[in-house]
């Protein structure tokens, strides 16, 4: 029994005359009740998120992003559209230059990364363990497959200088992924950016990549104009060489003309040489210049900046993103929880399961003062509603049970689903009620297991319940008056078989029948259905039970047992009622 708590609203629920079979449609109202309930499972998931964001974004390295941009003049010609498309061509090879392993392994070089930890850690993050394991890489170096290679080229190098090629290549491959290279829309400019640790770092890497990479195609464009000039070299000897053929012929014909026709034919052939011949060196001579003054296709046009703040990690697009999912998370978990959940928490669960006459709900609460209302305690000598705290909403209970029966003069037992749900208060509440509108009343205590009532309102009896079963004159001194209509008969101490067993017998100096012609209104206090068979044996006897629940503890599968039990052994059940709600779901 829970003393420390009373009850503070009751709300009646009327089955339908007919069960309408299926599932009802979801109501604005399943979703308000639904989120009611399962809030906290919502908010501690969503919390839960948010704390791994916050974590992760406090303790992740920060990186600064750094962008280079350059210009890049195409020398291309031919018609607007083949220039269109040889520009693109041209910048798209020109993007694949600026990621190419000489540029990035340059850089490398240049500024010492292969000494940098940061792009040297043979431990890859976990970001990049999951980026390597979806793309199908390994996150580990090789050294399997390059040990079964067998002795090669570099077999022969010192074992420093493997280790050094590796702890390079390493840093090459760390900074392909720290950097991007891309085209700013359809223009011709190009845009390098890189990441590092550090604003300045990040700006030292993106600068010295363009320069890298300028560099490169500087050293492209000498080497194909070193390769041209050789090409052009050998087709001046030859010229020179045709020229001086023609030259000869020519002089030898003009010695001694004979046709002024071949005459004609031998000038214009030497000519033609000679023409060939200086365009010839023209480009021989400008092909050395471009190889000893080369000038690249691209041009810096804006130099790295330092950065004002951090790039990543991108703080408020993932606590957006931790907050998002914490919440479908927790809806999601929220959903399996109340699907699964067989708890009482809605008077309806029991009202379409069982088919009672009525389901009541009722709220907890506390007194003014802040203390609990406790039950009568027998000889305070007060004949008025003053003498025990009425408690609001229990009026109504009262009343619904009083009227099931027709006028009748009735036995009433109480009798919960489990310990702690609250039967022997709300027994105790019944009987002062009933004894207030002017009602003979009589209240039982007949929980073997547990005698609240006896312990609370009368701790010091001698007599009691037990000792009238063996000698019913002893009703008269058992039951004590708490009121003009109001009188309480305790427990009395048990030996060995329970009162409720007995009464059950119908061999003892006690009946119901006899009670009735003295009280119009009996309340027995039954002991928990799970913890004692009181209730199988003695509520066949009485005119009807209600059962009594713990909202959010009682399942419903235990409420129907404990029903169709009941019911099997003849007991009528009056009502089912929900103790314990909380004053959100009772209104």
């Amino acid at each position: 029994m829970t003393s420390s708590t009373i009850f503070s609203g009751v709300s009646p629920i009327s089955l339908p005359a007919a069960a309408t079979g299926g599932n009802s449609p979801l109501t604005l109202r399943d979703m308000l009740f639904f989120l009611r309930m399962r809030w906290l499972w919502i908010a501690a998931t969503t919390f839960a998120f948010l704390v791994m964001a916050g974590s992760y974004v406090l303790t992740a390295k920060p990186t600064f992003v750094a962008n280079t941009q350059l210009v890049i003049v195409p020398q291309v010609s031919g018609s607007e559209a083949q220039r269109a498309f040889a520009e693109d061509a041209f910048i798209e090879g020109q993007l694949e230059i600026a990621k190419s392993s000489d540029v990035v392994g340059g850089t490398v070089t240049a500024l010492g990364l292969d000494t940098d930890p940061d792009f040297v850690d043979q431990t890859p993050s976990l970001q990049n363990r999951a980026k390597n394991w979806l793309m199908g890489v390994s996150s580990e170096p090789d050294t399997a497959s390059q040990e079964a290679a067998g002795p090669g080229p570099r077999a022969t190098q010192p074992q420093q200088q493997i280790e050094d090629g590796r702890i390079h290549d390493r840093a090459v491959a760390t900074l392909l992924n720290m950097m991007g290279v891309r085209r700013i829309g359809s223009s011709t400019i190009i845009e390098i950016s890189a990441a590092a640790s550090t604003p300045q770092q990040a700006v030292d890497i993106a600068d010295t990549l363009a320069r890298q990479y300028i560099q490169k195609n500087i050293a492209m464009k000498a080497n194909a104009s070193r390769q041209y000039s050789e090409w052009l070299t050998r087709f001046v000897s030859e010229q020179q060489r045709g020229l001086a053929e023609a030259a000869s012929a020519l002089a030898s014909f003009t010695s001694n003309p004979r046709d002024q026709f071949k005459l004609a034919e031998l000038q214009s052939a030497t000519d033609a040489r000679r023409t060939l011949y200086e365009n010839t060196l023209n480009q021989l001579t400008e092909a050395k210049q471009r190889i000893t003054y080369p000038v690249s296709d691209a041009t810096i046009v804006s130099r790295a900046t330092l950065p004002l703040s951090k790039a990543r990690p991108r703080s408020t697009l993932i606590i957006a993103f931790a907050a998002a999912v914490g919440l479908g998370v927790g809806f999601a978990l929220a959903l399996i929880r109340h699907a699964g959940d067989r708890r009482i928490v809605r008077p309806n669960q029991i009202a379409d399961a069982g088919g009672l006459p009525f389901v009541t709900l009722l709220a907890t609460s506390r007194t003014r003062n802040g203390h609990s209302a406790r039950f009568l305690a027998a000889g305070t000598g007060s004949s008025t509603a003053t003498a025990y705290p009425v408690i609001p909403g229990m009026a109504e209970l009262s009343a619904t049970v009083v009227g099931l029966r027709r006028k009748r003069r009735v036995v009433i037992g109480i009798v919960a689903v489990n310990p702690g749900s609250g039967a022997s208060t709300i027994a105790c509440e019944l009987a002062v009620l009933s004894s207030i509108s002017g009602t003979q009343t009589l209240l039982i205590d007949a929980a073997a297991q547990k005698s609240s009532l006896s312990k609370s309102i009368a701790p010091h009896s001698s007599t009691g319940l037990v000792d009238v079963l063996d000698n019913g004159e002893l009703i008269r001194t058992a039951a004590l008056p708490l009121t003009p209509t109001l009188k309480f008969l305790p427990l009395g101490k048990v030996v060995a078989v329970s009162p409720a067993i007995r009464l059950s017998s119908r061999r003892t100096q006690l009946s119901f029948a006899d009670l009735k012609k003295e009280f119009d209104a009996i309340f027995v206090d039954i002991s928990a259905f799970s913890a004692s068979p009181d209730a199988n044996a003695i509520a066949p006897e009485l005119d009807g039970v209600l059962v009594v629940t713990s909202h959010g503890h009682t399942s419903i599968d235990d409420t129907m047992h404990v029903i169709e039990t009941l019911q099997n052994v003849g007991a009528e059940i009056l009502g089912a009622i929900i103790n314990h709600a909380p004053k959100r779901i009772e209104s």
